[in-house]
């Protein structure tokens, strides 16, 4: 007879389906760190669909889209999915699980009740048009992250998923460490074989940023099963042998090169002159662990706003920069004369379909793909697992948590196919990179979404424009030169002077402006130079009586310290005066 509820570790009869169910849950109420937020409760077992299937969970892979999760931010998960008519106050998280299927509705038939299973992470709609005109679900608007925006993940006894998501289990895999890697090995296949011309192939040449981590270490993998070279930017030398262990030809430490960031301005002749030697040292260290001067065909990139001017300057003529993340921000700059002269491509990759998948499986289950499994918890430690990602404490490669298996190193029933050397990165190896924001954030669109938290940057109380503004404009017009202008800004103490003609604003000339024009040009010619000619056309403007909010969200939105302030007169927009940040510091913290 089945019992209401088994202990964590007593595993039910195979079908033998319990009423209640031990689960991690996170409430709206405790968000917060995830020591805090994770709490052991006793919940029903969840009711599954048609085209479902209820998996016993063994153990769970960690990631840190419930990191975030936890804290309620940037999304507030239970609140989106109540909005969208789910009753449940609570969230099960987990996107990655190795299990046993315990029931499947009743249109499931790729899998049945007793069956070995991992799970990957990507759902959607059956009945969705784009789905059922055999599109690309990766595309539907319905498409959805198990275990962050669904509920009921792997952090629990059960979990259900939809049938597409289940694939065998390696059977020489212990349950920890094929919970690992699905959800990062799905990933890094799409962006390496989901692009058409750009697929990897024999003999390729790829850079693989982020070598030793979860998703760099699975893109190494996948570029040796396919006959392709790669060579991985790592933090440490000590990343070296484990690199080069999993099929890498040789590593780049990234903390030999200093030119990092943003591109300069292309009007910034030093600037750039200055970025432009640090990229070719860069791709000259590339070409001396490789062994050859060839540039890479593929760019694996992820760290976004600090490397892609690097991605997209040592990409190959004709090939592409592909990218599934920005952990070191999202305001990345190309020098677009690159993208189109050579030809190269800038591609976005999410997640994968079912046939990138399973294709990424069964290059685990033939022992293609080792998990890269670097630490297990036990059921009990499962906030801590993701507290040490919250602080930036845990290791490099990844991480399982024990559900329903009661010790590591069990779950195996077949020798490993093809025996590898045994991998292990360098011990108290910890991350330093900053945290990835969620695999799956709604981004704002035309309309509106239930998910969407956009909202001023501070509090409308009221306040206008023309109440904190400064009246008068330090001006100057398109035809002074730039030495009338230097004096204007120094006899006023500003940083830059709008360019004003026939009573509208028509471009700004800053500190900045006067220090590129002297490029290339003696102190005599550059005093000579007209306004007109430097500065920066149009100028950002918001009517004396807008919100202040309002203008302070815009600012913001631009990466801007200051706006013309406008008054409305008959039909034209005529500039009265200036707000900047430094006024609305002054009420904020001050006043």
């Amino acid at each position: 007879m089945t019992k209401e509820l088994y202990e964590v570790g007593e595993i039910p009869p195979v079908g033998a389906v319990p009423a209640k169910m031990h689960a991690w849950l996170i409430r709206a109420e405790r968000f917060g760190e995830p020591k805090d937020s994770f709490q052991q409760e006793v919940v029903d077992v969840p009711a599954i669909a048609d085209d479902e299937v209820l998996v016993y969970v063994m153990a769970a892979g960690v990631n840190y889209n419930n990191v975030w999760a936890a804290q309620g931010i940037p999304v507030d998960v239970i609140k989106v999915r109540n909005k969208l008519g789910e009753p449940e106050d609570f969230h099960i998280g987990g996107s990655d699980a190795s299990g046993i299927v315990y029931k499947v509705g009743k249109d499931v038939t790729n899998v049945k009740v007793g069956d070995e299973v991992v799970m990957h992470c990507g759902t959607w709609d059956r009945n969705c048009p784009w789905v059922k005109a055999g599109n690309d679900p990766m595309y539907s608007p319905t498409f959805r992250i198990w275990g962050y925006e669904t509920n009921y993940g792997s952090f629990a006894q059960f979990t259900k998923v939809q049938a597409h998501q289940c694939m065998p289990k390696p059977k020489h895999m212990t349950w920890e460490a094929a919970a690992a890697y699905v959800l990062v090995g799905a990933t890094a296949y799409r962006m390496l074989h989901g692009w058409g011309e750009h697929a990897v192939r024999k003999d390729d040449v790829v850079l693989v940023w982020g070598g030793a981590g979860g998703l760099g270490s699975m893109a190494i993998q996948i570029c040796k099963a396919a006959g392709a070279s790669s060579v991985a930017v790592i933090s440490g030398d000590d990343k070296i042998d484990y690199c080069k262990s999993l099929g890498a030809r040789g590593c780049l430490n990234r903390r030999n090169f200093a030119h990092w960031g943003m591109l300069p301005h292309w009007k910034d002749q030093t600037g750039y002159g200055s970025w432009l030697k640090g990229v070719r040292a860069f791709g000259s260290a590339f070409w001396e662990v490789l062994g050859e001067k060839r540039s890479p065909r593929l760019v694996f990139e992820h760290p976004g706003e600090d490397t892609i001017p690097t991605s997209m300057f040592i990409c190959d003529t004709g090939g592409m920069v592909v990218i599934c993340a920005g952990t070191t921000g999202y305001n990345a700059t190309v020098d677009l004369r690159y993208l189109w002269m050579r030809q190269k491509r800038v591609q976005g990759s999410h997640f994968a379909n079912d046939s990138q998948a399973y294709a990424m499986n069964q290059l685990a289950v033939q022992g293609q793909l080792n998990p890269c499994l670097s630490r297990t918890f036990s059921y009990e430690e499962l906030p801590l697992a993701h507290q040490l990602m919250f602080e930036n404490q845990h290791p490099h490669g990844n991480m399982s948590v024990l559900i329903g298996a009661t010790e590591v190193g069990t779950g195996a029933t077949e020798k490993e196919p093809i025996p590898g050397p045994a991998m292990s990165l360098p011990k108290r190896d910890l991350h330093i990179s900053p945290h990835p924001y969620p695999s799956s954030v709604p981004l704002p669109g035309i309309a509106p979404t239930p998910a969407e938290t956009l909202g001023p940057v501070m509090v409308d109380d009221g306040t206008k424009v023309k109440d904190l503004m400064f009246y008068g404009l330090v001006a100057c017009k398109p035809n002074d030169d730039l030495e009338t202008v230097t004096r204007v800004m120094i006899e006023n103490d500003v940083h830059a002077v709008v360019i004003e003609e026939a009573e509208q604003a028509v471009g700004v000339v800053s500190q900045t402006d006067l220090v590129l024009a002297r490029q290339s040009r003696t102190t005599e010619e550059a005093r000579k130079v007209m306004a007109r000619e430097v500065m920066s056309e149009g100028c950002a403007t918001c009517d004396m009586e807008t919100s202040l909010s309002d203008a302070v969200s815009g600012m913001t939105r631009m990466g801007i310290h200051r706006l013309v302030v406008t008054k409305r007169v008959e039909d034209r927009n005529v500039p009265i005066g200036v707000i900047s940040m430094t006024d609305v510091v002054r009420k904020l913290i001050v006043e």
